[in-house]
């Protein structure tokens, strides 16, 4: 049975040889098919394809994250980083860190003025805000575990930058919105930019991005990181107070690490471990709330929201105080997520009142992550499971589209404490443990993460939204395990969040407003906002029917093999 829900067409009167055909699926049940969730539905599609040529989960993962870097500028990229959990088929796990790193002539205090005050317009905006990009580096990494070549993989990117597709009205919007700073950061006109505004239904063709996908197609990813390519990146880096060198592209190198997992109520989570916060946090945050046996409540009540809420508080703390690059740092996962140290730290919960935070946790100020990050499930038909979250960081990452290579550059500089105690785009605060080194790859709150029942994928899931991350896949996981909700409305209902600083619990605009008022009452400072993530689900039973969710508050959609 195949159950489709929600679609629009974009027409446009240019060739048929253009993707104007948009199609954008909310939910599909299967069984016995592909299914991939991304924040697009011509890259959900371009994965869907590749299985349908025999690919399985890892050859799509590599085909969408290339054709999301086509049709969504705004996270998908090539000029990024980020995640991948895999489990395959035989029960074997695995992560691939493509995260970005800090070049080598970068250093702890290079985003100060004279006075000692941090000047986050050098960290979040331009050439100087860059990390060495590893998309490249992981989608190769991730091509040993597929079947097909990289050439094939990348064919469906290809096409749709050379021929072009036409953007939906939020697209349009976004990149009407952003045109100031465009102009602002890019001394070459690019393909983004025009003198009269974007529109629904608008053609986007990126032939020089094309041409850049078409020598990765050639020569591999030597063609990033030491050809042409990487001769216009530094180029680029020249134009503005760009620090990358070609040494530093010639030297970046994925990791490959051992996945964070832990049981919870007879399941396996299967998570991001360091420089990803987001395992951890999960961990805590799932295992402080069963304590309080969250499942006799109902989801989003007060006193349901209160446990999880005070669980979000206590982690983040933990992740200002002791989370960062391990090969720089002294890991400390073990400890965090530990049955004894959590009912330690949870012995300071009150169901009657807030906690203050100053209470759990030594007040240092944190980077305020970005919320322009994109998320890609995938389950296919051999048993095979990816979860993969990737970013730019900021909208359009540092608004730089490298001349010549058609494709923008990361901010992703920000997300390490540009000084400790100040926060950062989003926010977090972050201490030593996240401060800048040549070499060192930021602190993330990417949380790809893939349960596991009986030892079968269960539930792939992941969203964008910076801090907002792990505690949309944490309410996401409960409310599938905890509350029996459906993958539907486990996507779509109202989310809240909490880092333990700022004070506020952030809330999207349709949350119950009783327990809004129940919260006020306890001291908890409420801040209504319109959106948190954009969740990407599938949820797989023991009889091999699976449901496969796109998250209602975008473009996102699903594909089907």
């Amino acid at each position: 049975m195949k159950k489709l829900v929600l679609s629009f067409v974009v027409i446009s009167q240019f060739a048929f040889a253009q993707f104007t055909d948009i199609n954008i699926v909310k939910e599909i049940h299967t069984k016995e098919k592909g299914l991939v969730v991304s924040a697009h539905p011509l890259a959900s599609e371009a994965g869907a394809k590749i299985m349908k040529l025999g690919g399985n989960a890892y050859d799509a993962v590599i085909a969408t994250q290339y054709a999301l870097a086509v049709v969504y500028p705004q996270a998908g990229n090539i000029g990024g980083g980020g995640f991948l959990v895999g489990v395959k088929n035989n029960g074997e796990k695995f992560t691939i860190d493509f995260r970005e790193t800090a070049p080598e002539k970068s250093f702890r205090d290079m985003y100060l003025d004279k006075k000692g005050n941090a000047n986050t317009d050098l960290s979040q905006n331009g050439r100087l805000a860059v990390g060495i990009p590893g998309s490249i580096a992981g989608f190769y990494a991730t091509l040993k575990y597929g079947k097909l070549p990289m050439q094939k993989l990348i064919q469906p990117a290809i096409d749709l930058a050379e021929k072009g597709f036409a953007i939906t009205e939020k697209e349009a919007d976004l990149l009407n919105n952003q045109m100031e700073f465009f102009n602002q950061h890019n001394k070459n006109k690019t393909v983004f930019q025009k003198s009269t505004p974007w529109k629904q239904g608008d053609i986007l063709i990126q032939k020089e991005l094309a041409a850049t996908l078409k020598l990765i197609q050639k020569d591999g990813a030597k063609a990033f990181y030491e050809g042409k390519t990487a001769q216009l990146i530094i180029d680029e880096m020249k134009r503005g107070n760009g620090i990358i060198t070609l040494n530093d592209l010639k030297n970046y190198k994925v990791v490959e690490r051992k996945p964070l997992t832990f049981n919870y109520k007879g399941n396996e989570i299967v998570s991001m471990p360091l420089p990803s916060s987001g395992g951890i946090l999960l961990a805590q945050m799932l295992k402080m709330s069963s304590f309080e046996n969250i499942e006799k409540y109902q989801q989003n009540s007060t006193p349901a929201v209160q446990i999880m809420v005070e669980a979000e508080r206590r982690a983040f703390a933990d992740r200002a105080e002791y989370m960062g690059d391990p090969g720089f740092i002294k890991d400390k996962t073990e400890m965090l997520i530990s049955d004894d140290y959590l009912k330690n730290r949870w012995k300071s919960f009150n169901k009657n009142a807030a906690t203050p935070s100053s209470e759990v946790g030594k007040i240092i100020p944190q980077p305020k992550e970005s919320t322009e990050t994109t998320h890609i499930s995938i389950a296919d038909k051999e048993g095979n499971a990816v979860a993969v979250t990737t970013t730019l960081n900021g909208l359009y990452g540092s608004k730089v589209v490298v001349s010549g290579a058609g494709f923008f550059l990361n901010n992703e500089m920000d997300d390490f404490s540009v000084k400790p105690g100040v926060p950062n785009m989003f926010g977090a605060v972050g201490g030593e443990a996240n401060s800048i080194q040549p070499g060192k790859r930021m602190l993330s709150s990417m949380t790809p993460t893939i349960v596991l029942k009986n030892g079968k994928p269960y539930i792939i899931v992941g969203t964008p939204g910076g801090t907002t991350i792990p505690t949309s896949v944490y309410q996401s996981i409960v409310n599938v395990i905890n509350f029996k909700l459906s993958p539907n409305m486990t996507v779509n209902t109202p989310k809240f969040h909490h880092q333990w600083l700022p004070e506020t619990v952030m809330v999207e605009n349709n949350f119950p407003e009783t327990t809004i008022s129940d919260l006020e009452k306890m001291n908890y400072k409420i801040e209504r906002v319109s959106q948190i993530g954009r969740t990407e689900m599938i949820v797989i039973d023991g009889n091999g029917n699976a449901v496969a969710v796109a998250d209602g508050r975008g473009d996102d959609s699903v594909g089907v093999e």
